[in-house]
């Protein structure tokens, strides 16, 4: 029987895991963490963002990186192989807004017990304990060595480690460390799927307010729109968060060399004919109210200095005051409230990175190392990153299954 090691026991580790010992393999899965799962805990704000219910060629749209080395992996185990899959485990799934696939449940424990259940159906090994660096042997994987000191050999050994966000729960990069030691050459990893720091301090007058239904718009230096979508947004201490933002941060890279502006439209649903209707309504409604009392109708409460102080129509201006040129640069502010954006947040903060080890040195039908033989490579470790809405994870589910069927598969 086939020994394989699994270094890596998030959404990759544990696919790659269970598909192997579904063919046939004596797989030992080794987890740094006392439990697997544990960034899977988070996804989803907790209720796990499971994949998105789209086909293998649209889901393939959605990877800023890689998407074309997952072309086979992901026509292999597309969506409906994911929701087939989890199904089969018992768990029921639901399809929300933006086609994205949650357990019925609302508990992302209910997939990590889920896969857990499977791990141990299988008879695959749960081994406590870190990676230190692999064996060789014949200029093929022999084995891993751990930090206790402990070997364990095996034909093939699979990295899951993840990438460098969220460090607490494991993911610190000691698969790009394997990597380098096999050769490999390391994207150097960067945030995606992050929040966006702001120039200035209105954001942080504005902090704890979350704007739904918005039009978020983000433009280079150039002009040109690299991101127009509607959503949600939040606004932080340091910035612009939310899950528009996340979406959106997925697009912007070099900042070193890039600028990038965020255009708000606070009212989306009106045109500016309807918009500045509705102003004058409210205006003539209300003729002998300070400008800064009126604004109630049309904005939250934290929104408001921040906008007196852009329109600079003085707060306590009587509204039957308010010149046409004043109200015009009201309409201005209110369909394109613009935000000059300096970069992202660390990426310890991401919900994923971009980088990675680098695509053109593994396989991509097998995810096997192609500088050393019986090593492969799955999910986030990888030079992959997808936008929000199911995509990471779908890319995750993918290639630990491509890799665990190919390392019990090999002769």
């Amino acid at each position: 029987m086939k020994q394989i090691i699994v270094i890596g026991g998030g959404a990759a580790g544990m696919m790659a895991a269970i598909q192997a010992a579904g063919a046939g393999a004596a797989v030992t899965l080794v987890e740094r963490n006392e439990k697997v799962g544990r960034k899977l805990y988070i996804t989803g704000k907790g209720r796990c963002n499971v994949t998105n219910d789209c086909a293998a060629a649209e889901a393939l749209k959605h990877y800023p990186t890689g998407g074309k080395f997952l072309f086979s992996a992901m026509n292999r185990f597309p969506p409906e192989k994911t929701k087939e899959f989890f199904n089969g485990l018992g768990v029921a799934l639901k399809t929300e807004r933006g086609n994205r696939v949650f357990p019925v449940s609302d508990r992302a424990a209910d997939i990590i017990d889920a896969l857990l259940y499977e791990l141990r159906r299988n008879k695959v090994t749960i081994l406590h304990g870190r990676a230190k660096e692999l064996l060789t042997e014949d200029q093929r994987v022999a084995g891993v060595v751990l930090e206790s000191g402990k070997r364990l050999r095996g034909e093939a050994v699979i990295v899951a480690t993840g990438g460098v966000s969220y460090p607490a729960t494991g993911s610190t990069g000691d698969g790009y460390r394997l990597a380098e030691q096999a050769g490999h050459r390391v994207v150097e990893p960067r945030a995606s799927l992050v929040p966006l720091t702001v120039a200035g301090d209105e954001c942080e007058k504005m902090m704890g307010l979350s704007l739904r239904n918005i039009r978020l718009r983000i433009k280079n230096q150039k002009k040109k729109v690299v991101f127009d979508q509607f959503g949600e947004l939040l606004f932080t201490h340091f910035g612009l968060s939310g899950p528009l933002i996340l979406s959106a941060s997925a697009h912007l890279r070099d900042f070193d060399k890039n600028q990038f502006s965020a255009i708000i439209d606070l009212k989306p649903a009106l045109e500016e004919k309807q918009l500045d209707e509705r102003i004058l309504r409210d205006f003539g409604e209300n003729p002998n109210r300070e400008f800064q009392n009126v604004l109630g109708g049309l904005l939250p409460r934290l929104l408001i200095p921040v906008m007196v102080e852009r329109t600079e129509i003085p707060p306590q201006c009587k509204v039957h005051d308010i010149t046409r040129p004043q109200r015009r640069r009201l309409l201005e502010e209110l369909k394109a409230f613009r935000l000059e954006i300096t970069g992202t947040r660390p990426v310890s903060e991401a919900i994923v990175t971009t980088g990675g080890v680098k695509l053109s040195q593994v396989n991509p039908t097998t995810m096997e190392s192609k500088l050393l033989p019986g090593l492969y490579f799955a999910g986030e470790v990888l030079d992959i990153d997808g936008y929000t809405g199911g995509f990471n994870l779908q890319a995750a589910w993918a290639t630990g299954c491509a890799a665990g069927l190919a390392a019990a598969a090999e002769s």
